[in-house]
């Protein structure tokens, strides 16, 4: 054995950390001006559009909100509070609702108006605009027959007495409306751009918004750039100055760039790393209850196996849902049996649930044995099946997961990853059997989440599921003014959905974000929504 000098060991040591140090990835984080408040921010997914009538992510709906802002917005805990409505009325039948608009402008100095928000709306219900998010304006008088082209634009039930006052007219009263003026869907947008550039106006240099920031760059793949908006009304109040949206689908290495201060915020975490998380980055990584579920759709429109109810039961009472939260997701993820989360507002407690919700998992899967032998599949005739995902390490491992339960009651599960944005663009156009999404609610209401079953909604009913009987106790609940009653109902379309088995719910979301200690201003809230005019940077 050669003996080495304790000196020797020393500078050898020396040398090695020194050769360990050159390997560490560099930090490289965008250059702020001096004097600016600068965040790069980590935001999941590319975003397709910025167009707010168009927009369908939530990814792309955090940057369009802090781009444009409508009647109502998100307050730091997500209530509603005014942005360009300062206050409003209501008529007694509810029917009527009058906005006052404060005087504001544009990013380029021509003053937002009135006019402004009837454009808008008349622009998402345009058959050609082909909005995946129209029929939240059917609310409106007129709204539905607008957009299936069976009434002229003027019929629509928004007018503008003056430049400063907006008045809708609704199909039935909506006591929840300032929550869904929050969604981008009833942002304003401006006419004079618009008419000018097409569809081409979100595009840097020529977006105008009337938000706490500007666009100033697109760099497909790599950033969004947003700077403070001086004309923004309450920009005196804004404290962030600059903010870098970066996609970052890759959820390990956004979680890597965040500990090395490349990034102050990131929207999502990989659930089963938590525990590391937590240890290694304390204060950090963020989970709060949301009104939020996990589901799988079924292609009823051309897998035949999939019109057979008995078929959508077996595949559903095949998952193991308490595996896929407990062992793991393990962030405070909940199984469903339903499809409205908890705690959504104006829902009676435990309003619907799958029937056979409480039965053993052993027993379940027995029955849906019995079930696929009745309609035809077994070891002989194997029912086969197509699961089409997203490439997200969540969506993977429970898709992995559900393949192995689906295996135990005979059932062969081919799983198929695409990126995001185009598991999406599939699951629209019914180019899937079967797709993992999440619904996360659009405002604080039981029908941001039945509202996706009923037969007239379109592209997002990925599974177009129809039923006139839930069609009818949804138009029954929107003619209630009863509030307690009106509840009632929903949960009895709620269970009849279920008793359909039109999907699978799978689990309740948390909200998983990365938050520097830097970053000041983000509130936990059960809608997920952080608008970044609320934030501030510790100096």
């Amino acid at each position: 054995m050669v003996r080495v000098s304790r000196s020797a060991r020393v500078l050898a040591l020396l040398a090695l950390a020194g050769l360990l140090g050159a390997c560490q990835p560099k930090v490289t984080r965008a250059p702020c001006p001096n004097g600016q408040v600068c965040v790069e921010y980590g935001n999941n997914t590319e975003a397709a559009t910025l167009d707010p009538q168009k927009s369908n992510l939530i990814d792309e709906a955090t940057i369009i909100a802090d781009l444009i802002v409508g009647l109502t917005t998100d307050a730091p805990d997500a209530s509603p509070a005014p942005a360009m409505a300062t206050h409003w009325e209501t008529s007694p039948d509810g029917l009527t609702w009058t906005f006052h608009l404060r005087k504001a402008d544009w990013s380029d100095g021509v003053p937002v108006t009135s006019d402004d928000f009837v454009y808008a709306y008349r622009r998402i219900l345009d058959p050609k605009t082909a909005s995946i998010y129209a029929y939240l304006l059917y609310i409106l008088q007129n709204g539905q027959a607008v957009n299936e082209g069976k009434a002229p634009p003027e019929s629509l039930g928004v007018s503008a007495p003056d430049p400063q006052t907006l008045v809708l007219k609704l199909e039935h009263p909506a006591p929840y409306l300032p929550e869904i003026a929050k969604h981008q869907s009833f942002f304003p947008v401006p006419r004079h751009v618009v008419e000018k550039w097409g569809d081409d106006w979100v595009q840097p240099g020529r977006f105008v918004g009337n938000g706490p920031y500007s666009l100033v760059t697109w760099r497909l793949g790599d950033y969004i750039q947003v700077q403070k908006n001086p004309r923004f009304f309450d920009a005196k109040n804004v404290c962030i100055d600059r903010i870098n949206y970066y996609p970052t689908p890759d959820a390990v290495m956004a979680e890597r760039r965040v500990k090395r201060g490349e990034l102050d915020l990131n929207t999502s975490f990989q659930s089963n790393r938590i525990a590391r998380l937590r240890a290694t980055m304390p204060g950090v990584p963020r989970t709060h209850t949301i009104l939020a579920t996990a589901y799988f759709s079924f292609n009823t429109r051309d897998v035949a196996a999939f019109r057979d109810v008995r078929v959508r039961r077996a595949l559903s009472m095949g998952v193991d849902r308490e595996f896929l939260t407990s062992k793991l997701l393990r962030a405070g993820q909940a199984p469903a049996y339903a499809f409205v989360p908890p705690g959504v507002a104006n829902y009676p407690q435990g309003g619907a649930q799958l029937y056979w919700a409480k039965e053993p998992l052993a027993q379940r899967q027995a029955e849906a044995k019995r079930l696929l032998a009745q309609a035809g599949y077994g070891p002989e005739n194997p029912l086969e099946v197509e699961l089409k995902i997203s490439n997200s390490p969540d969506t993977v491992l429970i898709s992995q997961a559900i393949q192995a339960d689906w295996a135990s009651i005979g059932v062969k599960a081919k799983l198929v990853q695409n990126e995001g944005q185009i598991a999406f663009a599939a699951y629209r156009n019914r180019d899937f059997e079967l797709g993992v999404m999440s619904w996360y609610a659009d405002f604080n209401d039981p029908t941001t989440f039945l509202g996706l079953m009923r037969s007239d909604t379109g592209a997002q009913n990925y599974g177009d599921y129809r039923n006139p009987s839930y069609d009818a106790l949804l138009d029954a609940a929107d003619r209630e003014p009863d509030p307690v009653r009106r509840g009632e109902i929903l949960a009895e379309a709620e269970q009849l959905m279920l008793n359909d088995e039109a999907m699978i719910p799978l689990y309740y979301l948390v909200s998983r974000n990365l938050v520097s200690p830097r970053i000041t201003g983000f509130v936990d809230n059960v809608e997920n929504f952080h608008r970044a005019r609320w934030m501030c940077v510790r100096k």
